[in-house]
């Protein structure tokens, strides 16, 4: 079986990003989407630590340690950014404002659900960030994940066994095997991995889902 490894995960959300979409990229995966997109896809990026108009990941003499994204990691600025404060960035997010966020997950409901700030562990500081803003306030939700965890359990289920992020909120999932559309809480498959069948994509699923 062919996996869409992380990089063509990216390269395939990034397609599927509207030209004029203002768009918030969170931690892990989902900055290697920001990768992927050019400058002349005409796509804003925001970061909810204070920028809009970030650029991809800074390298070299780019580098600008007062330039980060939120996962602390050093960006560029494309012409025409802004930086601004926290209230401002969370009234972006909250506010209606973002057509899209893009975010990492942990597991997600066939209705919809998201879990992706705490794997409920003790001893391990959850790390929430601004994940529930986002989650309801941005116009789409856009999970990139690991179709399974390492030990093959799945991801994807009837209900999230994991604290909540968001009720009914995921509009796309992006995994290494398929990507999925939740559509009147049901999951469809609207694309495969080159070599990878509808029915290996339900066997590593808890939900019942449409074919394409």
């Amino acid at each position: 079986m062919n996996k869409w490894t992380t990089q063509e995960m990216a390269q395939r959300l990034a397609r599927d990003i509207e030209p004029g979409w203002y768009v918030n990229i969170g931690i892990g995966m989902p900055e290697m989407v920001a990768e992927n997109l050019r400058e002349d896809d005409d796509i804003i990026l925001q970061s909810e630590n204070g920028i809009l108009g970030m650029g991809p990941l800074a390298r070299g003499d780019d580098i600008d340690t007062d330039l980060v994204n939120a996962g602390k990691k050093p960006v560029t600025a494309r012409l025409g950014a802004s930086y601004f404060e926290h209230t401002t960035s969370f009234a972006m997010m909250r506010g209606g404002h973002l057509d899209l966020c893009i975010l990492g997950a942990f597991q997600v409901s066939g209705s919809g659900d998201l879990a992706n700030w705490s794997l409920g562990r003790p001893g391990i500081p959850p790390a929430v960030g601004g994940a529930m803003d986002l989650a309801v306030g941005a116009k789409r939700v856009y999970v990139i994940m690991d179709h399974t965890t390492k030990d093959g359990g799945h991801k994807i289920l009837p209900q999230c066994t994991l604290p909540l992020t968001g009720l009914c909120v995921v509009t796309r999932v992006y995994t290494d095997l398929a990507v999925l559309e939740r559509r009147h809480d049901r999951m469809h498959v609207i694309d495969l991995a080159p070599g990878v069948s509808f029915d290996m994509v339900q066997r590593a699923t808890s939900v019942p889902l449409i074919a394409p």
